[in-house]
């Protein structure tokens, strides 16, 4: 019997996605492990992976560490097809749209704290429709909305800010070296 080596050729891009992908599904099955006060309120930590991979790499590489971030994040918490698999994608594939025509506007007009914020607004939109689809088709679900996408704005601007300070100390340090 004869046996046959596949090689697989990796690049910079591929060593980036998959390190920043293994960093975002780290901070999601950590931050699923912490309770909620509130169901569907959680702080984003993971997303905030992809803004900095938005803002430093580009829209592309946002976009393959978002995706693999929802796919194995769900088969490692064992929610790969349920409801909260649809709910994360959901999220995940509106805020990178909104990240994505944002991104490509002339100027870039928004920094780290306005895509955080335009972000987790459309995440947590995505979801509430999504759940009005598919789960709970009852109009009393967008009576949530308000307090969902007042939790979104908080956690948005405050997971803003933190990129822009991760940015910053990161051009720091890179000056200095």
């Amino acid at each position: 019997m004869q046996t046959t080596d596949i090689q697989i050729t990796t690049n910079h891009q591929d060593r980036l996605i998959a390190g920043f992908a293994a960093l975002a599904i780290s901070i999601h099955l950590l931050e699923s492990a912490l309770p909620s006060p509130i169901p569907g309120i959680k702080p984003g930590l993971a997303n905030l992976v992809t803004l900095y991979v938005l803002l430093r790499h580009g829209w592309r590489l946002a976009l393959n560490v978002s995706l693999l971030r929802v796919l194995a994040g769900s088969l490692l918490l064992g929610s790969f097809l349920s409801p909260t698999f649809s709910l994360s994608l959901a999220g995940a594939i509106a805020s990178l749209i909104i990240l994505g025509l944002t991104w490509h506007l002339p100027g870039k007009p928004f920094g780290p704290v306005g895509l955080s914020i335009l972000a987790a607004l459309a995440h947590m939109t995505a979801q509430i429709v999504t759940a009005y689809f598919l789960f709970i088709p009852h109009t009393a679900l967008f009576g949530l909305l308000p307090l969902l996408l007042t939790a979104a704005l908080i956690s948005g601007t405050l997971g803003g800010i933190l990129v822009n300070r991760i940015i910053k100390r990161r051009d720091e340090l890179t000056q200095h070296e």
